[in-house]
């Protein structure tokens, strides 16, 4: 069972994952000394949602800059308490098991304090863990054509999704697939090939609508 090897339990109660390599330790709970009292403080973790490729982690990074509160990705924090990365997961234990894990580790971290959290493209499908999103959080999906994710995910060879089949082929079933469920977030913003500090722009628009409207 993948729960044996994940030390996600103890992880989740006290925050602490089992030793890794220091050099392949991801430091995902950086602050950021950046302040602008005009910005919206959020009350409550905002959670990106969105396809591999459409720039959660970059895009969540420079938001967490600007609103200074922590970054937090979602996918680092479920490496750390398996001690392997996520396609050894695939590869071991399955699919199954990763969701489980990831389930448990995202539900740990929608418990602590604001923050920027990006989550894996299949998190969001998860029925409970879509439900803690929205009961815990602000979910801001970030929305790409297909060209756009294909062209970003050539870029790196480490999706088990894409390695089951055609690529293009298997990113258009999941947009099929995932698009509508996405759709639920609370805050739609498109991912371009513009600037990512555009995009983080345009969330905080949203988010200062959503504000003000409250």
């Amino acid at each position: 069972m993948l729960s044996s090897h994940y030390g996600v339990r103890a992880a989740i109660a006290d925050r602490t994952a089992p030793a890794r390599n220091a050099a392949c330790q991801p430091d995902h709970r950086i602050r950021f000394p950046v302040s602008d009292d005009s910005l919206p403080k959020p009350d409550r973790t905002i959670t990106l949602v969105g396809l591999m490729g459409a720039g959660k982690s970059t895009v969540g990074r420079r938001l967490a800059a600007r609103l200074d509160i922590p970054f937090v990705d979602a996918d680092s924090e479920i490496e750390a308490a398996a001690g392997c990365t996520i396609p050894e997961i695939f590869e071991r234990h399955g699919e199954a098991e990763f969701r489980s894990g990831e389930r448990r580790v995202i539900a740990r971290l929608l418990r602590g304090r604001p923050n920027v959290l990006a989550t894996g493209g299949g998190a969001f499908m998860d029925a409970d863990t879509r439900q803690r999103i929205k009961a815990r959080a602000i979910s801001v999906w970030l929305r790409a054509d297909l060209e756009l994710l294909m062209a970003r995910v050539a870029r790196r060879d480490n999706r088990p999704l894409l390695k089951q089949g055609d690529p293009r082929e298997i990113m258009e079933r999941l947009m099929a697939q995932r698009y509508p469920v996405y759709a639920e977030a609370d805050i739609t913003v498109e991912s371009n090939e513009g600037p990512h500090d555009a995009i983080v722009e345009r969330i905080i628009d949203a988010l200062r609508e959503r504000t003000s409207a409250a």
